[in-house]
């Protein structure tokens, strides 16, 4: 059956997705927390009476780690934003339909990628 473009997920499916999003959201937001505190946590890895090379790679080590922790929450809240931007399409009945082409995106591609606004076609499309 082919998809029109005013075609839509029903009340039922979206209902489906935002259960499915709210828990992306709520595990997104704990791996969050575990980042930044990994962040926060300035593990003194007791090298002050090591010698002066080892404690400067240590040094080195901990700014890359935290430079990466930095990176991964700047990720980590950039995905939640997503997922919660798509809560806001569910409530608005536009989520699952393609901003470029207006048909409605796969579900399966939905279920792993929630927070999708593209097709594949439409991805495909911009390579």
């Amino acid at each position: 059956m082919p998809v029109e473009n005013t075609a839509r997920y029903s009340d039922e499916q979206l209902a489906e997705f935002k259960t499915l999003i709210l828990d992306k959201i709520e595990k997104a937001q704990h791996d969050l927390e575990l980042i930044k505190s990994a962040y926060m946590n300035d593990h003194n890895n007791g090298t002050d009476d090591t010698s002066p090379t080892f404690k400067a790679f240590d040094e080195g080590s901990a700014v890359m780690s935290k430079e990466s922790n930095s990176q991964l929450a700047i990720r980590q809240e950039k995905f939640i934003r997503d997922l919660k931007n798509a809560i806001i399409r569910i409530e608005n009945k536009t989520y699952g339909i393609c901003r470029v082409t207006g048909k409605l995106i796969n579900a399966k591609r939905l279920e792993l990628v929630p927070h999708a606004t593209l097709s594949i076609e439409a991805k495909n499309m911009q390579k």
